[in-house]
């Protein structure tokens, strides 16, 4: 089964029509492409990068960040591209801007073109750190509308992402840096369990978005819990009702690939490090499956982590837990599956401790962890390299045949 899925992807790289060397992350079936050859996204979380750049003398911390994930082969960085009211504000009012705060966006953007890693933005919280949806029903109700709770907040929602570049002049619907637009860090609705107000939200703003901007892809920022779709796979969910379905919300056609996040030592305390790796490891299988088998999109492990507080931690436990979603994408990968990457969480440099959550990642300070990372990062590159000479061979045969036709036929 899985040299027929090797076999098509490469037929498909064959066929395709793509531009070439635009630079914009495309999807493909259940793979990501950059300019026509396979694309896999190896990379970290780090909600903080626009926040510390509004600050121009901080700004060195990015270009750190930037320049040590590169060196273990991280190529892609999801962060904030919201902050709603309070301290460094993005927004500080519906629809007015901080351009400060902007032109520190701007420069989290130029500097991860020069170093050549992609973004994923994410365009509002669900939870009231950095604003979130309450901050949008709070202007919302002090300006006269009757909104009964944050839940409401789902009819009530604004992006942008039509801004130019103060660095590069480049308006950040063209720029290719941006690998994707999310809707939102993960949408939650517990007042709906059935998943369909989460549904309308997405399918209204992703239509919206795509309206605007049609180089991008999109994704709605999906924690990965099941809903009434998919009941037979809500074991899965432990109990949580967030009124989200990871097939339907993922099914919308605006919508270009899923995410799952996985935090075990969360959903799972107080049980056995065993039995969360046990349930992670069937989270992630069970999520590459259904997005090679019902969705038939790419899935992106878009969070993942295990916190340095957790009870009687130790390094090898968080190793363990890395190496448990790497091997499951790379294994997928391998086969020409579904699973497009993973993003941990969360990238720090030296000198920032006041952003420690006990899941951060210092590379110089977590040898064993950093070189996990890079192992990855070159087998994802190997599987690409792969993928670039079956399809060079599957070119070149085709030409020959082509060229010996010609030769018969004078």
């Amino acid at each position: 089964m899985k040299h027929w899925a090797l076999l098509i992807l490469v037929l498909l790289l064959t066929h395709q029509q793509v531009e070439a060397g635009d630079g914009f992350i495309r999807t493909r079936g259940v793979h990501f492409l950059l300019n026509g050859s396979p694309y896999y996204a190896n990379g970290f979380n780090a909600y903080w990068l626009m926040y510390v750049a509004t600050d121009p003398s901080e700004r060195t911390k990015i270009s750190t960040a930037f320049k040590e994930a590169t060196s273990h082969g991280l190529t892609v960085a999801r962060t904030w591209a919201f902050s709603d009211g309070g301290y460094r504000a993005l927004q500080y009012s519906p629809g007015s801007y901080n351009e400060q705060t902007f032109q520190g966006l701007d420069f989290v953007v130029s500097e991860a073109g020069r170093y050549g890693i992609k973004l994923i933005l994410s365009l509002v919280n669900n939870y009231e750190d950095f604003g979130g949806r309450k901050q949008y029903v709070d202007w919302a109700t002090s300006q006269g509308q009757n909104l009964d709770s944050e839940d409401d907040f789902f009819t009530n929602s604004v992006s942008v992402v039509t801004r130019r570049n103060s660095i590069t002049g480049v308006e950040y619907k063209d720029d290719p840096t941006i690998m994707a637009w999310e809707l939102m860090n993960e949408p939650r609705c517990p007042s709906d369990p059935s998943g369909r107000t989460i549904q309308d939200w997405i399918t209204e703003m992703a239509s919206y978005l795509k309206s605007i901007d049609g180089n991008h892809l999109l994704e709605a920022g999906l924690e990965g819990f099941y809903g009434e779709s998919a009941s037979q796979n809500q074991e899965f969910n432990l109990n949580f009702q967030v009124g989200t379905d990871f097939i339907a919300n993922n099914q919308i056609p605006d919508i270009d690939f899923a995410t799952a996040h996985s935090y075990p030592d969360v959903w799972l305390a107080g049980t056995s490090d065993e039995r969360q790796l046990s349930f992670l490891s069937s989270w992630v299988n069970n999520h590459i499956q259904e997005a090679q088998n019902i969705l038939q999109k790419p899935i992106l492990f878009a969070e993942f982590g295990k916190s340095l507080k957790d009870p009687g931690f130790d390094m090898n436990q968080r190793d363990t837990l890395f190496d448990t979603v790497y091997s499951a994408i790379y294994l997928s990968a391998r086969g020409g599956g579904s699973a497009a990457g993973g993003l941990f969480w969360q990238l720090l440099t030296e000198g920032m401790d006041s952003f420690r959550d006990g899941y951060e990642v210092v590379l110089s300070e977590s040898s064993s962890t950093a070189s996990l990372i890079a192992q990855h990062s070159q087998r994802l590159n190997q599987i690409r390299k792969m993928y670039v000479r079956l399809r060079n061979i599957e070119i070149w045969k085709r030409a020959r045949e082509k060229n010996n036709g010609k030769d018969t036929g004078n």
